[in-house]
Order: C-alpha cells, then sequence, then structure tokens
C-alpha cells in the first residue's frame, strides 16, 4: 500500500527513509555475512582443513557481528528520529493550518474528530512512515539482492525462492481493498464515539434536568457495542491475512530448503552451499512477512492520514500584504452560499463608517449572522467584495486587518486562566488599572472585587461564572483592545436589564470614535443607531435610521412593535406579581 499522498506530507524527512533502508539493506548483508562465515567453517571441517585456518571465517562472523549490531542500532534510532520529526513536522502543519483557517472552523470535522486525528491519528501516521515505509522499500529490495548473491550456488533454487516472494505481496493485496474498508469504517466509528461522548459530557447537566441520561447511556452503549464490532472484524482481518502470510512463507521457505536437500543428494551442491541456501531461504520471505505485519498499521494511519489531508488541503482565506489605512467597512453586492446551492446572501450591500454605530437587524435566518462572518474574514463572498478602507480584504494583510478588528459575540471564548491573564490576549501590557475600568464598563468591577480580584482563576470557557458574568468579561477584555472597528453579535443576549442599559450606554459612547457594528435581537439596544439595515430572506429590505423605518411602516417597523408589545405585556404580568408578594 504506496500512496503518493500521504508521502508527500512527509516532505524534508524523505532523506531518513533512504538512510534507514540503506542501514536496514547492510544489516540483512551482515546477516548473510554471519551465515556464510558458518558455512565456510562447516566447509573446511568436510574438507579437513587445519584449526589455524577457521581464523578467516571467524574474523568475517565478527566483522558481520559488529556491523549488524551497529546497522540494526543506527536503523532503529534513524526510525525514532523519522516518526519524531514526522510526529512534530505534522503536529506543527496542522497547528499553521488551523491558524490559517483562522475564526473559520473545519466543517466536515467535528472538534473531537480534529482532535482525535490531531493526535491520535498523527501517531498512527508515524508508524506508517517509520516503521511501513522503510519496510515496504527494503522488503523490495532484498528479495533481489539475495537472488544475486544466491543465484551463482544454484539457479534452479534461487529462482523457486524469488518466483514465490511475489506471493505475498498478491496476497496482501488480495485483502487490501477490503482493509481501507474496514478502515474507514474504523476511524468513522471512532470519531463518532468520540462525538457522542463528548456531547453528552457537555450535555450532563441538561441530560439530568430532563431525565434523559438513561436513555443517553444506552445511546452512548450502542455507540460502544458498534466500535466493538468493528474493533473484531479489524483483528479477524489481521488475523486472517497474518495466516495466510505465514503460509506463504514459510511454504516458500520449505520449497527452498528442499530443492537445496534434492541438489545436495544429486550432487550437484556440496555440503556448504546446500547449508547456506537453507539457512538464507527464509531470509528471502521474512522482509514481505514483516512488511504484511506492518500493513495494518499502514491502513489505520492511511486512514488517519486521509483526514489530515482534508484539513491541510482545504483552502486558505485569500489574504494580501498592504497595511489597512481606512476603517470604513463595505459590502458590494455581496452573494454567499454555505453548500454552494442556498444562497444565504442576495446581493447585499452595506456601509459601515469609520465614526459611527450601525446596526444590523431582523429576524433568525435573515443573514446577520453571515454578514459578520463577511466583516470579521471568516468566509469570502461567492459574488461582490468586502472592502476596507476603500480595499479589498483580499489585499490587505491578515495582521494588519485584525489589528484594527475586534468581534464580541454571545459565546465569545473565555480561557482557562486569571482575569488578569485573560485581558492580556487582548492586550500585553495592559495595567490593573484599565483592567478595573473595563470591569467597571461592564457591571462587572463588584464581582470580580469580591470573588477574589483579578487574580480569580476562571475554569475552562467560563465554567465558574454565569453566562452573562462570562458574556461580559469577554466584552470587558474587548474594550482593552481598544480596536477601530467592533462587531458586537447580540453581545448582550444573556445580560440582566440593568447591566445591559450600562453596556449599550458605553457602546454608544464609543460609537463617537469608533466603526460600531451592532447586531442584536432586540430591536430596543440597535434603535440608538445612526443607519440600521433590515434584513429579511438574506436581503437588505429597509436600511435608515429607526426614525425613518418607523414612520416607513415596514417589516422593521412591524417586528419592532410586535418587540414593544410582548415586552409590555410582559411587564403587565410581572407587575401584579410584584405587588402580591410585597
Amino acid at each position: 500500500m504506496f500512496d503518493k499522498e500521504l508521502i508527500k506530507l512527509i516532505g524534508r524527512n524523505k532523506k531518513y527513509i533512504v538512510y534507514t533502508v540503506l542501514l536496514t539493506v547492510m544489516g540483512m548483508l551482515a546477516n548473510i555475512g554471519i551465515t556464510a562465515s558458518i558455512c565456510w567453517a562447516v566447509y573446511y571441517l568436510t574438507e579437513g582443513y587445519e584449526p589455524v585456518a577457521y581464523i578467516y571465517p571467524a574474523i568475517t562472523a565478527v566483522v558481520s557481528v559488529i556491523v549488524r549490531y551497529v546497522a540494526s542500532r543506527s536503523a532503529g534510532e534513524l526510525k525514532d528520529v523519522l516518526g519524531r520529526s514526522v510526529k512534530k513536522d505534522l503536529r506543527r502543519r496542522t497547528y499553521d493550518k488551523i491558524l490559517k483557517l483562522g475564526v473559520r472552523s473545519e466543517e466536515g470535522m467535528s472538534m473531537a474528530g480534529l482532535t482525535q486525528v490531531a493526535v491520535e491519528g498523527i501517531e498512527q501516521l508515524d508508524l506508517y512512515y517509520s516503521t511501513y515505509l522503510t519496510q515496504f522499500f527494503f522488503s523490495m529490495l532484498a528479495p533481489v539482492i539475495l537472488f544475486c548473491i544466491c543465484v551463482g550456488i544454484d539457479w534452479r533454487t534461487s529462482l523457486v525462492l524469488l518466483a514465490c516472494v511475489p506471493l505475498i505481496p498478491l496476497s496482501i493485496a488480495a485483502v487490501s481493498k477490503y482493509a481501507k474498508r474496514i478502515f474507514a469504517k474504523y476511524w468513522g466509528k471512532y470519531t463518532s464515539m468520540g462525538d457522542a461522548f463528548l456531547d453528552s459530557v457537555q450535555g450532563l447537566k441538561e441530560l439530568k434536568i430532563f431525565k434523559a441520561d438513561a436513555a443517553r447511556h444506552v445511546k452512548m452503549n450502542k455507540s460502544a457495542e458498534e466500535f466493538r464490532k468493528i474493533t473484531m472484524k479489524v483483528l479477524v482481518m489481521q488475523l486472517m491475512s497474518t495466516t495466510i502470510m505465514d503460509l506463504v512463507a514459510y511454504g516458500g521457505a520449505g520449497a527452498g530448503v528442499a530443492l537445496s536437500v534434492v541438489g545436495l543428494m544429486n550432487g550437484y551442491l556440496v555440503p556448504a552451499e546446500a547449508l547456506f541456501l537453507i539457512l538464507v531461504a527464509a531470509e528471502f520471505f521474512l522482509p514481505l512477512r514483516s512488511l504484511g505485519s506492518a500493513f495494518h498499521v499502514a491502513m489505520n494511519g492511511a486512514s488517519a492520514g486521509k483526514k489530515i489531508i482534508s484539513l491541510l488541503n482545504l483552502p486558505d482565506p485569500v489574504w494580501g500584504e498592504n497595511e489597512v489605512h481606512g476603517t470604513e467597512l463595505r459590502l458590494n453586492k455581496v452573494t454567499f452560499s454555505y453548500d454552494g446551492k442556498r444562497e444565504v446572501l442576495k446581493d447585499v450591500s452595506m456601509t459601515f463608517p469609520e465614526r459611527g454605530m450601525t446596526a444590523i437587524a431582523g429576524e433568525s435566518g435573515s443573514g446577520k449572522s453571515t454578514v459578520v462572518n463577511m466583516l470579521i474574514g471568516a468566509y469570502r463572498p461567492a459574488t461582490g467584495s468586502v472592502t476596507i478602507g476603500g480595499e479589498n480584504i483580499e489585499m490587505v494583510g491578515r495582521k494588519s486587518y485584525y489589528s484594527r478588528i475586534a468581534s464580541v459575540s454571545y459565546n465569545t471564548y473565555i480561557f482557562n486562566d486569571t482575569v488578569r491573564e485573560n485581558f492580556r490576549l487582548a492586550k500585553k501590557d495592559v495595567s490593573d488599572e484599565e483592567i478595573r475600568a473595563a470591569l467597571e464598563k461592564v457591571n462587572l468591577a463588584d464581582f470580580v472585587r469580591e470573588s477574589g480580584g483579578i487574580d480569580k482563576v476562571i475554569t475552562e470557557d467560563g465554567n465558574n461564572v454565569s453566562g452573562g458574568q462570562k458574556q461580559r468579561l469577554a466584552l470587558a477584555v474587548n474594550l482593552v483592545a481598544d480596536k477601530d472597528i467592533y462587531v458586537f453579535d447580540e453581545a448582550t443576549s444573556n445580560i440582566d436589564i440593568e447591566s445591559e442599559a450600562i453596556i449599550m450606554d458605553n457602546i454608544r459612547k464609543m460609537s463617537r470614535e469608533k466603526n460600531v457594528i451592532v447586531i442584536s435581537h432586540r430591536l430596543a439596544n440597535v434603535a440608538p443607531a445612526d443607519n440600521i439595515y433590515y434584513m429579511e430572506d438574506g436581503s437588505v429590505k429597509e436600511c435608515g435610521s429607526h426614525a425613518e423605518l418607523m414612520k416607513a411602516g415596514g417589516g422593521y417597523a412591524k417586528l419592532y412593535n410586535t418587540q414593544k408589545a410582548l415586552e409590555e405585556g410582559y411587564k403587565e404580568i410581572v407587575r401584579p406579581a410584584a405587588e402580591v408578594r410585597v
């Protein structure tokens, strides 16, 4: 099994494979030297040579043993170097690829699948490169070299041994197609089980609340059982193919031994020559026998390698090298589709000036978040363009672009570190005073002060704080970054009314000097914007200030009035309940 795409992944590490194969060949030749010295001594014994003559085969044996030891040890060390170098290189390339994709995720692979491939998948590829590939090339060379050595002794035996050798690759090829399907299913079941486990752990609270943990347990057991069955199929296939290869290898070696004995009996081979052929017969088949054993490791590594290749082959977002010289953002007749079929954005044009607050409103599914993805560079339009300072973002440098823009959403990630270190991600030299000032702006200063100060450790993804506190902390972190463009995508969705009012007041003040873009389902938050784009079904239906859109009486006005009526109705329900408690 020789895959050119997988070979390309090695890059500059190909030299280690060449060196390892050469050392393995040297070790084999040294092994033949040991065998030859034994047969040489037998020849001297049958011919009645003086004891002093045995010094030559003895010296040959000692030298061969030394060469064998050095070659084997060096080949082992090179395999280790190859494995470590390949793993390091692949992990670096995988990580670099994820960085290049940036804010865009890999749609074809779940988080659990990506983790398994990037960790265990690369471990499997290590075995593919360091064990299988080196054995593959050595197995191709060894029988030919042995034939060239043995053919001068007896061409009949040598020819039979060489003719039997291809039977092992044929047996490997016979099971390879079936093996590919099995290993593809194996990795599919493996990642599927990982997805289910991660999903169950992350949603454990909800499973307990809805008393669905028992049902989920049954589902997990089913997934584990499917994985067990596919694992058993893999083991059965390995056992069957190993049995077939053993029959071929030992059968071929037995045929070589039988012919050597016949040659000795018929007198065209002397005892020493017959003994040499008998001892060397197995050497014709052992390299390919080892290749067959490594084949199953290779199939597993190849299945993982295909997933890594699919990740590495994803097209990178197009970036240029120009510096950003303005902060006005524009969408110019942008059309976009996630699947190449249904258009999510249809001929959308929007302008976000260098200063001021621009809002995007609309019902769920109208295309608001897709516009955000365009603005932060996660996706590129199928047609049309996104520009900053009048220049297409494909022409500006990634670093320059992201040095100007910040995005705060309802699910902004908070890292497992102190409050201070989370702020330092946004600004390396941030002072404690700046941190406290930012916390004040989002109404979080008192909570942080009372729970340990800015040295308080936030657990993974902010699990030791409430959803609203996590969201306010993420907002505060972005505020100290002091960017020129801020995109707030449902940034106040989990926040209480009092804190929301404080945050929106800070956002409005910020818009006097910066380009502020607000996306919110709650239209009371977008009403103060200088300009509002109202979207329906992926298109901009209305544009103007809140007063202008209300006067027009279109979709925005209907949605605003509906929300307002619902909020007032909720207040009417809550007020009597509060009076009863009093």
